[in-house]
């Protein structure tokens, strides 16, 4: 996501294989990891997994798209990025509702399958951080920017964690919806900010065109 430094160094991958082939592992833990984290959010009846497991599918998709358009004219990586964006605005819009709706019919998710599922996440989340953590130093904003927030994500697994403490103790739904109301907020700000950056750059592209 554009703000969440997801998105590839476009030069430096097309050149560095070693840095290419991290952020192909990123890839594969993100999308991977989220597809299992969804499966077991509904597994828990965690609207909170849920959440978390579009941002790890967000990241990873963003990433991808970025090292597979390697080699796409500008215009129609921007307009890629704008169809993603889009989507995953769909996405978190879909976790709040949701999170709304079982406010109404709240039923306290499995704490113990929801904690350990978040533990996990925060696990795969230190491994990616890891991955890219020797490229951090090295010059490059993007790789710093990614390694970084990738370990910010690792804050909303304590919170998933946090949050799967307290249903187990109160027995009660509030903060699995609290934690999911906070993490698609969080990730409906990177969609938006991914559909303002691709519509300004389609912009550019347009305005470019006429100037010739």
């Amino acid at each position: 996501m554009s703000d969440c430094g997801c998105e590839a160094d476009e030069e430096r991958a097309g050149v560095d294989p070693a840095y290419r082939r991290a952020l192909w592992i990123v890839v594969i833990l993100n999308l991977g990891f989220g597809v299992i984290e969804l499966a077991g959010g509904f597994l828990a009846r965690s609207q909170a997994l849920k959440a978390d497991s579009l941002d790890f599918i967000g990241d990873g998709s963003i990433t991808l798209i970025g090292l597979i358009a390697l080699g796409w004219a500008a215009v129609a990586r921007s307009r890629t990025a704008l169809i993603q964006g889009i989507f995953l605005a769909v996405l978190g819009l879909g976790v709040i509702g949701s999170a709304i709706w079982r406010s109404f019919h709240a039923i306290a998710p499995e704490a113990d399958l929801m904690g350990g599922i978040g533990v996990v996440a925060l696990l795969v989340n230190i491994a990616a951080a890891l991955v890219l953590s020797r490229f951090r130093n090295e010059g490059d904003a993007t790789a710093r920017a990614i390694w970084l927030f990738s370990r910010n994500d690792a804050l909303a697994n304590v919170a998933v964690i946090v949050a799967a403490g307290l249903v187990a103790v109160t027995g009660e739904a509030w903060p699995d919806l609290m934690v999911a109301g906070v993490i698609a907020l969080l990730f409906l700000h990177s969609a938006y900010d991914i559909i303002r950056d691709a519509l300004r750059e389609l912009a550019s592209h347009k305005a470019g065109e006429s100037a010739l």
